[in-house]
């Protein structure tokens, strides 16, 4: 099949075919091309192949992948699809597979590793959605609040009610046309996760005779599912943080060759088999698989201590693809046919995984602000903590329909925070971003698309409250420690890449969360948590105590961490870092990304500083206490302009190849960093035609 791909000068693909399962294939064979490597790594991922041709270190991802089934879960969920559905995912994959061969011959990661692109099936675009999203609601920080409850108590949950680094930061805006130059509605916004390179979202445009929608696609999924313009309704997300995964404690024993799990009627035949893990340079290593009636065991097993588990104990993931055999690709095609908000709702109600808060707005004035997804009903406590898989009253017992919606009046922001999804999740962001935002947009003011960079961008560090009141009330300080908080207090509060006042706060911070988890009152739950080294981005004590400093700074409910003694905490804190020299380098310069990829960074030293904090509209996440390197931030900015699609602007952190030494593999890295925009061009007699045949 001849394809033809239309570029603008950033390389961004603009696909147009005949129908909508040519414009599938197309998509599947850019995707090939433009990211070969990246859609292959993350099709082992999906296998757990990984090691096979990354080593050692990979072993942990994979064996997580077999043992919680991810490949299985994808087939069983594209064995549920409508038949028009199957049809068109099944086409994007027979693009992968056309331009594969192609993609990696330019890409030399293959060769580095001795990798050989293989055969996607149908369902491979399914297994890596739900990659994505396996830990993206979080279960594992149910560890951290286990053991936060047998070490302190339950009653000091909530004290550490912020969630790990995983999933905080996205942001998003609706502004009505009321409130905008041009009298339609804008949507603006950026998703935070993990920095990848190549990125998560890839700007795309697809068209053909029933659509033509602009987004951020990912790569090797079909369709456009999070950010969309199709000219006439436009659509964005943020994550809801609802809790919709349990943990089950299971009672593991053999008996006569086979496994068997204790449920509440007993002891009950539980699904077993090995698997092999191929690992380059190192040995082949055996994988038990395990399934009980509540689902796949992703910790420990029924004979010897395992992952930081007693001999014959195990925990065991129930979610909802897993259950259901859906995530929810039915809406996709939906999506991009979408003309009003109203098919805009329609096609969410058909959405899975992950859940999400949705905001969406049309030509006609049309607007919505609702959340999408499966959440199940069970019992508070299984939101908590692992539940015992041998009790009665944690089961589920049905899905919560039908999802919040609320009309949309003036300005509406989602950031992550407590509002239209709070009855579904347990731990969410501070309200910090989402009332900065709302701050900055309520101002009379006609607002255009140019004005939102200003938002993207904004440093101001309103979190930093706490720590700063505090060090307003020592008295008694050395000369260099006294100086040192005047020079903070007098500081704007914004972590600018070229302050050194946010470089000495961050100081000061890492410094009070060090001595926080030093002291007696948290030195139980300080102790690392043994489990495997996947889940520790929920599980690391520092970073745990770092995401909640505010909290703990503030608490009466912490025997011997009265008001009294943490202002002794940051006294001595303070003090250290006085007599070290307070620092006087930018932020920017110790605030520099690092983003993940699957082989080792070629130049280690290429990381550039960046503006924000983790809890900054510009939400660039550090760990404080552990490092000021920021893994997490903006993989996408966006605006959606309601009156001209050709308004609009996005930006993606590296570029729109993924081949390494490609022009566009990293020319929109400047703009990102200085908060700029590409306008969205949709003038085909603007765009520069490619050929090829596949």
């Amino acid at each position: 099949m001849s394809i033809t791909v239309y570029r603008d000068p950033w390389g961004i693909p603009h696909l147009r075919a005949d129908s909508a399962h040519e414009l599938a294939f197309a998509q599947g064979c850019n995707a090939a091309r433009d990211r070969a490597w990246q859609i292959e790594v993350e099709r082992h991922r999906a296998l757990g192949t990984t090691a096979a041709f990354l080593g050692p270190d990979a072993i942990g991802w994979d064996r997580f992948a077999r043992r919680v089934r991810l490949a299985d879960t994808a087939k069983r969920c594209f064995a549920r699809l409508g038949s028009e559905t199957a049809a068109w995912v099944s086409r994007y994959a027979d693009g992968v597979n056309a331009g594969l061969a192609a993609g990696a011959r330019q890409a030399p990661e293959f060769a580095a590793t001795g990798l050989v692109p293989g055969r996607w099936e149908p369902w491979t675009p399914l297994a890596i959605w739900l990659t994505h999203h396996i830990l993206f609601a979080g279960f594992p920080a149910k560890l951290w609040r286990w053991a936060v409850a047998e070490r302190i108590g339950p009653e000091a949950v909530g004290l550490f009610a912020t969630d790990g680094p995983g999933t905080l930061g996205s942001n998003g805006w609706l502004i009505p046309g009321d409130r905008t130059a041009t009298g339609a509605a804008l949507i603006a916004g950026d998703p935070h996760r993990l920095i990848e390179e190549p990125g998560v979202y890839q700007q795309i445009r697809l068209s053909c005779p029933e659509f033509d929608v602009a987004g951020f696609a990912v790569p090797g999924v079909p369709g456009i599912p999070h950010f969309g313009h199709t000219g006439r309704v436009a659509w964005a997300i943020t994550n809801a943080m609802s809790d919709y995964q349990d943990l089950y404690r299971e009672r593991l024993r053999r008996r006569a060759g086979r496994v068997e799990a204790l449920g509440p009627d007993g002891w009950r035949p539980a699904e077993a088999h090995v698997e092999i893990i191929e690992v380059a340079g190192g040995d082949r290593i055996e994988v038990e698989v395990i399934e009980t009636e509540r689902g796949p065991v992703v910790l420990g097993g029924p004979d010897d201590a395992q992952d930081g588990l007693p001999p014959g104990e195990a925990l065991s993931l129930r979610y909802p693809p897993r259950v259901r055999h859906d995530l929810g690709f039915d809406a996709l095609p939906a999506l991009l046919r979408a003309a009003t908000v109203a098919d805009v709702d329609r096609a969410l109600d058909r959405w899975a995984e992950p859940v999400n808060v949705v905001l969406a707005a049309d030509t006609a004035g049309g607007l919505l602000h609702r959340v999408a997804g499966a959440v199940p009903i069970r019992d508070p406590e299984n939101r908590l903590w692992p539940v015992p898989a041998w009790e009665r009253g944690y089961e589920w017992s049905g899905w919560h329909a039908p999802m919040p919606r609320r009309p949309v009046r003036g300005i509406t922001v989602m950031a992550n925070e407590r509002g239209i999804s709070e009855p579904f999740g347990v731990e969410f962001s501070p309200r910090y971003r989402a009332d900065r935002i709302r701050y900055l947009l309520d101002r009379p003011v006609a607002w255009s698309a140019e004005d939102m960079a200003a938002v993207h961008m904004d440093t101001h560090l309103a979190s930093a409250g706490p720590l700063l009141d505090l060090l307003a009330g020592l008295g008694g300080l050395s000369e260099p420690a006294a100086r040192l908080r005047d020079r903070l207090l007098a500081w704007d509060r914004r972590m600018e890449a070229a302050s050194t006042d946010a470089t000495a706060y961050a100081a000061v911070r890492a410094a009070v969360v060090r001595r926080l988890a030093a002291h007696p009152a948290l030195a139980r739950p300080g102790e690392p948590v043994p489990y495997p080294p996947l889940f520790r981005p929920w599980l690391e004590p520092l970073a745990r105590i770092g995401y909640a400093l505010e909290t703990l700074l503030t608490t009466d409910r912490l025997p011997g961490l009265d008001r009294d003694a943490v202002a002794e905490l940051v006294r001595a804190a303070v003090e250290e870092v006085a007599a070290a020299g307070s620092p006087s380098v930018p932020w920017g310069e110790a605030h520099r990304i690092a983003p993940w990829r699957a082989l080792p960074d070629p130049e280690p030293g290429d990381r550039p500083g960046v503006s924000g904090d983790h809890e900054c509209v510009l939400c660039t996440s550090s760990v404080p206490g552990v490092t000021d390197t920021c893994a997490r931030g903006p993989v996408a900015r966006y605006v959606w302009d309601l009156a001209r699609r050709e308004n609009s602007r996005w930006v993606v952190p590296f570029g729109a190849s993924g081949v390494p030494g490609h022009p566009h593999q990293r020319d929109q890295l400047p703009l990102w960093l200085r908060g700029e925009l590409i306008p969205v061009l949709t003038d085909w007699d603007r765009l520069t035609e490619e050929r090829y045949d596949d």
